[in-house]
């Protein structure tokens, strides 16, 4: 089990790697592991969702790396929201068809962008896990 400080160290560590200019903080609230506020220019985490998450895709890689490849899916939000100005009042006050094809966007563009900043040694778990996390469905793989 990671505790919020390792979590917290590798947030630090990769977006100083990267220069990048991202608050981060705990959310105990989150119902996800990860996630980027475009608004307030910070990723939360919740330490106990990252640990079910971990434990629910089930790779062959350490955990601290699962922690990586989380935290690059979720900084491919943030590079998608800094290239491409998209229009959010959509997922508030649009038809259910176009909250869908502009959430299924965001979350390729995500996958995208993260990936190119993926070290090789980590693109295998990367890969892997964006499949994995195709499959889930309501927390669980449904490919077991």
């Amino acid at each position: 089990m990671l505790y919020i400080r390792n979590i917290e160290k590798i947030i630090e560590e990769t977006l100083e790697q990267h220069k990048l200019d991202l608050n981060y903080e705990i959310n105990n609230k989150l119902t996800v592991p990860m996630s980027y506020n475009v608004s307030t220019n910070t990723i939360k985490f919740n330490y106990l969702q990252v640990n079910g998450y971990i434990n629910k895709i089930r790779i062959k890689d350490t955990d601290e790396n699962v922690v990586k490849v989380i935290l690059y899916h979720v900084i491919g939000y943030y590079l998608d929201f800094k290239k491409n100005k998209h229009d959010l009042r959509t997922l508030k006050y649009g038809e259910d068809y176009e909250i869908a094809k502009l959430k299924m966007e965001i979350e390729t563009n995500a996958w995208v962008y993260g990936r190119k900043l993926v070290p090789e040694q980590l693109l295998h778990s990367y890969d892997q896990v964006r499949e994995l996390d195709k499959n889930l469905v309501h927390g669980k793989l449904t490919n077991i």
